[in-house]
């Protein structure tokens, strides 16, 4: 069976229209994608050495094939008929109850006493904004797989639930800033920094996965081409996720460039930077 998170290769005259190319094949858009830069193309000089521009793709979702509009309906033509007694009318048939829709188990959600303060107040904190906010959720609390050598593995909220897109926004911005906001609250109530995390359907997880496997692939290409290889602009989270996936690569050196929104991760040989 095909991978239908499979990535694609577009090209086109210009780096713009081979990523809207792109999205319009998989019926995605750019907050669903890693987008890899292969080649940004060149017009060349009055058109000649022009070259296209090289993007891929990879969805982390499964992609909504483009529907072609459906052919015009055959003009029909009305023939006289013979009249036609109407049957008499029937009672409705008795209305069949469907199937309810069956519900994705979640995992098993800690008891009170086996979370500590921070995930306490983080669960309460945030099923509280998510009322405010008129969304209908649940939210599951579990420990991070790991942390970091000054503190201990975070913990990470999933909130599940249906059409639930509001809450991510724009390459994560409107989910950032949730987690932002709860991390506040938490704080504040228990007069310390509190280290919480908060994924949506597995938003960050997956995304997270997707960059650490383009982070190897794109230093593998690096090494193989001899010359520095530059991703689409990240946020910053998303950045360290490439910087700390390369950091113990000796073949290749990372950092980022550009100003503001536009900043990017540059990979390059080692001694190129």
């Amino acid at each position: 069976m095909t991978d239908p998170l499979q990535p694609i290769d577009v090209t086109a005259p210009s780096l713009e229209q081979a990523i809207e190319d792109g999205l319009t094949q998989l019926g995605l858009t750019r907050d669903d994608v890693i987008i890899e830069i292969i080649e940004e193309g060149s017009r060349g000089v009055l058109g000649m050495g022009a070259r296209p521009a090289v993007v891929r793709l990879t969805p982390l979702k499964s992609p909504i094939p483009h529907q072609a509009s459906p052919p015009p309906r055959p003009r029909q033509t009305t023939t006289k008929q013979a009249p036609v007694e109407e049957a008499p009318p029937t009672a409705p048939e008795a209305e069949v109850d469907a199937e309810p829709t069956p519900v994705r188990a979640l995992a098993p959600q800690p008891s009170p006493e086996s979370m500590d303060d921070d995930a306490r107040v983080a669960t309460e904190a945030l099923t509280e904004l998510l009322s405010y906010m008129g969304i209908q959720a649940e939210v599951q609390a579990h420990r991070a797989e790991e942390g970091t050598p000054d503190e201990d593995a975070p913990w990470v909220l999933d909130v599940h639930g249906e059409d639930l897109g509001i809450l991510i926004g724009r390459r994560g911005e409107t989910l950032n800033a949730l987690q932002y906001i709860t991390r506040l609250i938490v704080s504040r109530e228990l007069q310390r920094r509190a280290n919480i995390v908060i994924d949506v359907e597995g938003y960050k997880a997956r995304r997270e996965t997707a960059l650490r496997k383009l982070a190897l692939r794109m230093a593998k290409q690096v090494k193989q081409v001899g010359r520095p290889i530059t991703l689409e602009p990240m946020p910053p989270n998303e950045r360290r996720i490439i910087h700390i996936t390369l950091r113990e690569d000796k073949g290749v050196d990372t950092e980022s460039v550009g100003v503001g929104d536009q900043r990017k991760v540059t990979i390059s040989p080692v001694g190129e930077r």
